[in-house]
């Protein structure tokens, strides 16, 4: 099956920047400080009201009206309630299952986040922090839990794979990342003791992964390693005849991109995308099925400043006051920008958006003017993105 597929983050995993209300009142910058701020009454009404009406069966029917036939689903470690003062989010899941049944759509679980984080992203859990890898504990935690996950959800129609964990920082990416300065850590004492996630480490956890998900999930259903942001690192990995069905995910984003150099220009992110991204794609599914689990059409030239990378104005970054170009200009530059990612994303096994919707004002709210791009629908409805031909 050749993915074609939308994210749903912010939705059992929070992400402040794509939903700032949920955090009105309090400092916190991620989900492991919400409930430290606010009365327990308080989070768990803002949580429950926020899960119950983000995501609807509605959606998996628009999705599916779309064209798409899958969806990424972030999950938290704390999925199953047993983290407290974290909810438990093991019920959304299951609706989930049924709404993607009803309506054909096929479900990658991603663990998006773990104890301690992999990666010191606010998406990780708790910014600025990666300390996971260095804790047993909360592997074999990590561990166990993906062995329920797959008992739970292994034989069920609707489930396309597992995803054994997202976006793991490793050394090839550490400092280009920069996450300290990027997220701040609220503990300074465990900022200081963080570090990438070691390759030979993750090549072992996979490993255990693989195993223990495979115990209950069948061949015919896959299970998906994310490459650390070292892509073509894994060429002599899992090539033997016990590893089946493992799929390879790449994050591309045209804010990595800028990041790396690529000129902030429609022709600098086409030549970029398909000078990197599109061939080390081709390049590695020749040794795995290749996913671009993560992209979108957000970029510092359509939004009309740098924005160092894709830092939101949550981040201290300072938007516009106007658009830099007609609604008929913008439109030209994101199908370009679409034509050429969707290319080179079709040269290995697929996609997934990120994200299918944000709770941003774009409109009234200057500040936030290009960052509709992130938002699939948003994208859909003013046509830069061509579900059609998608």
């Amino acid at each position: 099956m050749q993915i074609k597929g939308v994210n749903l983050g912010n939705w059992l995993v929070l992400e402040k920047w794509m939903s700032p209300a949920l955090f009105e009142g309090t400092t916190a910058e991620d989900e492991y400080y919400l409930p430290t701020q606010l009365s327990k009454e308080v989070y768990e009404a803002r949580i429950k009201v926020h899960r119950s009406e983000y995501i609807t069966e509605r959606d998996f029917a628009i999705i599916k009206s779309h064209h798409m036939n899958a969806v990424r689903i972030p999950v938290p470690y704390f999925i199953f309630g047993d983290c407290p003062p974290f909810l438990g989010c093991i019920e959304e899941l299951d609706k989930a299952f049924g709404w993607a049944e009803k309506y054909g759509l096929q479900i990658l679980i991603d663990l998006h986040t773990v104890p301690g984080s992999q990666n010191g992203f606010d998406n990780g859990g708790i910014s600025g922090v990666c300390t996971w890898a260095q804790d047993p504990k909360k592997v074999e935690f990590t561990l166990e839990l993906l062995e329920k996950l797959a008992r739970r959800y292994g034989t069920r129609a609707g489930l396309l794979g597992i995803e054994i964990v997202n976006e793991p920082l490793t050394a090839a990416a550490w400092d280009s990342f920069n996450i300290q300065e990027r997220y701040k850590p609220v503990d300074e004492a465990l900022g200081k003791q963080s570090r990438p996630v070691e390759m030979a480490f993750l090549r072992n956890f996979y490993v255990d992964a693989y195993r223990k998900i495979r115990k209950y999930m069948p061949v015919e259903k896959s299970v998906v390693i994310h490459d650390g942001f070292d892509f073509l690192a894994w060429k002599d990995f899992m090539q033997e005849t016990e590893f089946e069905n493992v799929i390879l995910d790449t994050h591309q984003y045209l804010m990595m991109a800028e990041m790396a150099g690529c000129a902030q220009s429609v022709e600098g992110y086409v030549n970029f995308v398909k000078e990197n991204y599109e061939e080390e794609i081709k390049e590695m599914s020749r040794y795995f099925p290749v996913i671009c689990g993560e992209w979108c059409l957000f970029n510092s030239y359509a939004c009309g400043h740098d924005t160092k990378g894709g830092q939101s104005v949550l981040n201290g970054m300072e938007g516009v006051e106007a658009e830099a170009f007609t609604m008929e200009e913008k439109k030209v530059i994101y199908q370009e920008l679409a034509k050429a990612q969707l290319q080179a994303w079709n040269a290995g096994n697929g996609y997934f958006y990120w994200n299918y919707k944000l709770l941003l004002d774009t409109v009234s709210e200057s500040s936030w003017i290009g960052w509709d791009a992130w938002d699939f629908d948003k994208c859909v409805a003013q046509g830069w993105f061509p579900v059609e031909h998608a």
